[in-house]
């Protein structure tokens, strides 16, 4: 079973040395992934279920991402994730095309609709169509990516006579969320699918995927889907196992969540690595 961590771009590790440092300090101990949050902004007051304070510093995932990319040699990066709706998709593809070329083809695009009314609404983007225009993003950005002479027509997004260089290198995308919808997305669209659960939350998730990939279409291209879960339960050997009877392929830990210092936390966790 592979590790990664998330969330290293908020709170009091978003300085400069101490990210260098954790970056460090995590692909030494053999862990295969680090994942940046997203919120462009949050309710202020706290509510309507933000994760946290909207003082709460958190870094921009793709500027944060880039920082630890030069700081690395082997960490797969991720977004875990980008709220598509809120990102203009054609700035967005160019910087996770950059990002894809300076890290070498380790950066994964982990993208998600959103759920905060909110952010949603002060970025001006309608709650209520968050999820159609996440499906056009993805397919407004796979044209400027990969077609030779790019070009789009929806309800969103329009471009045609236009061209994007660097083509990405290596770059996977991952699809965020529990939802139908979401689910739907990974299975049709994207290379992995990140999702948050207990071992007994994640069963009833990829039961919910069985089932709709046996309705839906996947491309050939995109291989088998790849499954990673941020832990929602302490981790034991044994609750390890348990994921990875699921098939998960990787297991995701927020190491400023849980009891100890970063560095206790990350080693403790390196020992679960098989």
């Amino acid at each position: 079973m592979d590790f990664g961590v998330q969330a290293l771009n908020t709170g009091g590790t978003v300085g400069a040395r101490e990210t260098q440092r954790l970056a460090r300090v995590v692909e030494s101990l053999g862990y295969r992934s680090w994942w940046a949050s997203d919120h462009v902004v949050l309710p202020s007051p706290r509510s309507g279920g933000s994760p946290v304070e909207a003082t709460e510093p958190i870094i921009d995932p793709l500027v944060h991402l880039a920082f630890v990319a030069a700081a690395t040699t082997r960490l797969e990066l991720g977004s875990g994730v980008v709220i598509l709706p809120q990102r203009n998709p054609l700035v967005l593809a160019k910087q996770a095309a950059s990002l894809s070329v300076l890290s070498e083809g380790r950066f994964r695009l982990g993208v998600g609709a959103g759920y905060l009314e909110p952010e949603l609404t002060a970025i001006g983007v309608p709650t209520a169509d968050r999820g159609a225009r996440t499906d056009e993003y993805l397919d407004a950005m796979n044209s400027l990516w990969y077609e030779q002479n790019p070009s789009f027509a929806g309800r969103y997004v329009e471009f045609a006579g236009v061209d994007a260089y660097p083509r990405p290198v290596g770059l996977q995308v991952y699809i965020g969320g529990h939802s139908r919808g979401a689910v739907r997305r990974a299975v049709t669209w994207a290379h992995g699918w990140f999702a948050i659960g207990t071992v007994a939350e994640t069963a009833a998730n990829l039961t919910r995927l069985a089932e709709i990939a046996e309705t839906v279409d996947r491309p050939e291209h995109l291989g088998k889907l790849a499954i990673t879960v941020a832990a929602a339960e302490p981790l034991t050997p044994s609750v390890v196992r348990q994921y990875e009877d699921l098939g998960v392929e990787q297991l995701v830990i927020h190491p400023a969540a849980l009891p100890g210092t970063l560095d206790e936390v990350l080693e403790r966790h390196a020992e679960l690595i098989g």
